[in-house]
């Protein structure tokens, strides 16, 4: 890493860790709604506890609103992940506009709650990205454990151990419920949630988590 590319890293506001007392994580899906993965993971939720957050992207919402409003209707935060999952630091400050204002519109028409948080496609993020998103009303989102890479699916051992080896409390996990087959990110966010159940921690959305002191 170059020291420019060092001191960008250090600006950045896209947020991986949020500092609290208590043992609460924010487990994050990107790339839904699908609606064979999704409601696996929903499923998952439903009978360990606690509640997660989905960053969908508008065309996928367009393809399948029944799944992103089952998410809302099971308590769950939707946060926006772009409408085409482009690489924004590629894209003029209109088109990352576009690309934010697009899929909050169409959240707030499918599910009637307006989104609080962006995660960027790829995690690719500058100050022009997070300035917009600022400007938006959104904090944006990052994750601890890239080392998981569930969207190469590694198998599901690596997804679930690369990520506890970074839990701790305040942690945001990064995993996907769309764009490819993800049996193993179910099996290992399965096993992950009743692992960290039996260590005492809570499972939060996004935005609760940014709320706790």
């Amino acid at each position: 890493m170059s020291q420019a590319e060092a001191r960008s890293r250090d600006s950045s506001e896209m947020i991986s860790i949020h500092g609290t007392s208590a043992k609460a994580i924010a487990i994050t899906f990107d790339d839904g709604p699908n609606p064979e993965f999704t409601p696996q993971m929903l499923a998952i939720f439903r009978e360990e506890g606690g509640r997660a957050t989905f960053y969908m992207n508008g065309n996928q919402i367009e393809r399948d609103p029944d799944t992103a409003r089952l998410v809302h209707a099971e308590g769950h935060e939707i946060g926006n992940h772009s409408f085409t999952h482009p690489n924004l630091t590629e894209l003029d400050e209109a088109a990352v506009r576009a690309e934010l204002v697009r899929t909050g519109n169409l959240i707030r028409e499918t599910v009637g709650v307006e989104p609080a948080t962006f995660r960027p496609p790829y995690l690719a993020t500058d100050a022009k990205v997070e300035r917009i998103a600022r400007e938006l009303g959104y904090a944006v989102m990052g994750g601890v454990n890239g080392a998981a890479r569930d969207w190469e699916m590694p198998g599901a051992d690596h997804i679930l151990e690369a990520s506890l080896a970074v839990v701790e409390p305040g942690s945001i996990l990064v995993f996907h419920d769309g764009h490819g087959d993800r049996s193993q990110t179910v099996e290992a966010v399965r096993a992950l949630v009743r692992t960290l159940i039996k260590e005492g921690y809570m499972f939060v959305t996004a935005s609760e988590l940014l709320a706790m002191k």
